[in-house]
């Protein structure tokens, strides 16, 4: 029997691929089996993230936990951002710990998991030409890295010394994979990258120059693919351009995450995010004029140093003109090598947690206010997971959940719903046709 393999990931997409990849790697290499059950496994792996400070914090007491509870000779090792900026104090805080490697050394697994105590750490290691073996969690979808890496000095954000500078993957590597997967039966990809839309900045060898507008295309005339997603752009490379082929191409899903951070352009500048307040409220004004029914969601953070009254009812005033479809809102982490960690002056965290209430209450309400817009309406769903009690689900073009009562038959298959219960963040429907 093949040993097991125990992984838990945490954090972003990116990390799930990270994860896919070494789960490809294991297998391929060394035996190695997946398990759900971390009882039973021989290798346990936590893929860590590390862009707030709580996850951090709750490592090292899980750590602990599956110390006590591993059978006798399993190995643990930590994996991700977190592996990469703390390295060798991961060990020294937790000497069970069988090896450390970094969010930018995922293909060497093979051999950080031979050599008792191994930190692999170095965050200019270039892995954009790797072929990693192949593994997906879902069938029906295939997660696809076009980049590692950040190059942007955002002063809150420990991403660029956890994954180095970034590197585009080449786009024939990136077609390549897409077509492998549509052939395996997925009818959806998923981009990834810290700024998908900057692609095509740095390749780390000779290549024919291309953005991202240019990938899109390229990888939406694979035949057989209906479907394209990508996270996370930014709104500093949202150019006409960009947004015309999002609008104009029938396989990108109209699905966009504008991540924010601050409604301020005092906060923004501070921030070092590189675009305005009105520069953000022109490009989503214009994500709506050309589709309606377009998604739009975000990331912001409130109580970030310096934050006043007036730069937080900025924030208000973006979520309310933009009217997001989903928020993703954190009060600030201070974190290590991050130019805001030594601000000096700080938010009250209480005053921050007030904050924090207000914003997630105001766009509840907004959420409540527009929950009912798609009561009746038609959608195409492409259906990826089999829920409790008769439901399969899948998402919407523009990324609604949505739910039909079903068996297993709809799975991998894009079907006519009419929408007929609606909610803050997810739907019922009924199968047409």
């Amino acid at each position: 029997m093949g040993k097991k393999l125990f992984i838990e990931t945490l954090g972003c997409a990116m990390n799930v691929r990270d994860s896919e990849h070494m789960i490809a790697e294991l297998g391929a290499h060394e035996d190695y089996e997946l398990t759900t059950e971390a009882g039973e496994a021989d290798l346990i792996i936590i893929n860590t993230c590390s862009v707030r400070e709580k996850p951090v914090h709750k490592l090292f007491s899980e750590l602990g936990a599956l110390n006590k509870s591993k059978k006798s000779g399993a190995k643990i090792g930590v994996a991700g951002c977190t592996a990469s900026h703390l390295g060798k104090e991961i060990i020294t805080r937790a000497p069970f710990v069988n090896f450390v490697l970094g969010a930018r050394n995922v293909s060497k697994i093979t051999e950080v998991i031979h050599r008792d105590k191994a930190v692999e750490t170095q965050i200019d290691y270039d892995e954009s030409q790797y072929a990693f073996k192949d593994f997906r969690s879902s069938p029906y979808k295939s997660f696809i890295n076009i980049s590692i890496g950040c190059d942007k000095q955002c002063t809150f954000c420990i991403v660029p010394h956890t994954r180095g500078e970034e590197v585009s993957i080449p786009a024939e590597l990136v077609v390549a994979e897409a077509r492998k997967s549509v052939a395996r039966g997925a009818k959806e990809v998923f981009l990834l990258g810290q700024n998908v839309n900057n692609y095509g900045r740095r390749f780390s060898g000779a290549h024919e120059k291309i953005n991202f507008t240019g990938l899109l295309r390229l990888v939406s005339e694979i035949e057989g693919l209906e479907r394209i997603r990508f996270t996370s752009p930014h709104p500093l490379h949202m150019d006409d351009a960009f947004l015309e082929e999002f609008a104009r191409n029938p396989k990108i899903c109209k699905s966009m995450h504008m991540p924010l951070q601050s409604g301020s352009t005092e906060l923004l500048r501070r921030m070092k995010r590189g675009y305005s307040k009105e520069w953000f409220l022109d490009r989503a004004k214009k994500l709506r004029s050309m589709i309606p029914d377009v998604s739009i969601s975000t990331d912001i953070i409130v109580g970030f140093p310096g934050e006043s009254e007036n730069d937080f009812l900025d924030t208000l005033e973006v979520v309310g003109a933009v009217e997001f479809d989903q928020l993703f809102s954190f009060k600030y982490s201070p974190r290590p090598h991050t130019e805001a960690s030594h601000y000096a002056d700080t938010v009250d965290e209480e005053l921050g947690s007030r904050r924090l209430a207000h914003l997630q209450d105001y766009h509840n309400a907004i959420l409540d206010r527009r929950s009912g817009r798609m009561l009746g309406k038609e959608v195409v769903v492409y259906f990826e997971e089999a829920k409790e009690n008769g439901f399969i689900s899948g998402r919407s073009d523009n990324n609604l959940l949505v739910r039909v009562q079903g068996d297993a038959s709809l799975l991998g298959t894009l079907r006519r719903v009419q929408i007929i219960h609606t909610s803050r963040l997810s739907y019922e429907g009924r199968l047409l046709g």
